[in-house]
Formats: structure tokens, C-alpha cells, sequence
């Protein structure tokens, strides 16, 4: 396992009680660098969907928790946040509740001259993901996938 990974699985860990004590759910954690900056990323959800309230009770609570321990090494930004409504689907957990719904798709290498793909999210296993797209199911090749999120109906 990386630091980073490391730094992930113990923000969850420390996530898990703060979550319960404030009737949100974690929906993902992650540690990225975008233009040459730390992100420790919590994205939290509730049926009904979380409130500006809800997202700065979990940080404060979440900041001094990480400050107690002081494991990450890097300076970074912690932003606690929705996943929004087009949320990525990154996990077996997100793709299951996701089933039936529209996705948006993409892939790192063209399919039959295309990368962006739009169906209902059929099914999915350990190495393929379904969608149907007009009517007919066409399984994608999960080590093929580079993005899957929730399409936005606007």
C-alpha cells in the first residue's frame, strides 16, 4: 500500500464515527494532486442529499481528528463535499446502486472510432460493465474504462 493509500484508509477509518454522528454516509475519500497541490477529498451523501451544514460539521469534526494524529506528510486543502449529481462511479457500491440508471461512459482507447458512450447502466461484473445504448446491451471492458458517472439530466 502507497502513503497515499495509507493516508486514504485512515481518513476513512477516522470518517467512519463522524459520518454516523452526523447521518451522512461516505460515499468516497481520495488524495490527489492537481496543478502541483494536495487534496484530501471527502465526499459524503444522505437520502435527500447533504447541506452546506452537513458538509461543514463533518470537516471541522474530520480536521481535528487528522490533526490529533497527524499522519499525512504533504501539505494539503480538505474539502468535504457532495458527489453532486454527476457523480463518478468509481466503486462496485457506486455501479449497484446505479443500475438502471443513464451514465455517461468513457474509455482510453476508441471503441469502433469512439471514446464517449451514453446507456443505462445494465450490469457489471470484476472485468465487464453493460450498457444498453439504443435498445441493444454492448459490454465494455472495465480495464478499458477510463471515467463512469451519473449522465446529468438537464
Amino acid at each position: 500500500m502507497s502513503r497515499h493509500e495509507d493516508y486514504v484508509k485512515r481518513t476513512e477509518e477516522l470518517l467512519e464515527p463522524i459520518a454516523r454522528a452526523n447521518s451522512v454516509s461516505i460515499y468516497d475519500v481520495e488524495f490527489v494532486n492537481e496543478a502541483g497541490e494536495w487534496y484530501l477529498r471527502a465526499y459524503i451523501d444522505k437520502e435527500g442529499g447533504v447541506t452546506i451544514e452537513d458538509c461543514e460539521a463533518v470537516s471541522r469534526a474530520l480536521s481535528d481528528e487528522i490533526d490529533k494524529y497527524d499522519y499525512i506528510e504533504e501539505a494539503y486543502y480538505l474539502e468535504v463535499s457532495s458527489p453532486g449529481l454527476g457523480r463518478t462511479l468509481k466503486k462496485d457500491k457506486h455501479l449497484q446502486s446505479a443500475l438502471g440508471q443513464e451514465v455517461e461512459l468513457k474509455t482510453y482507447k476508441p471503441v469502433d472510432k469512439v471514446k464517449e458512450f451514453a446507456g443505462v447502466l445494465k450490469a457489471f461484473d470484476a472485468k465487464t460493465v453493460t450498457l444498453t445504448i439504443d435498445g441493444a446491451d454492448r459490454d465494455f471492458e472495465r480495464s478499458n474504462i477510463a471515467l463512469i458517472k451519473l449522465a446529468l439530466d438537464i
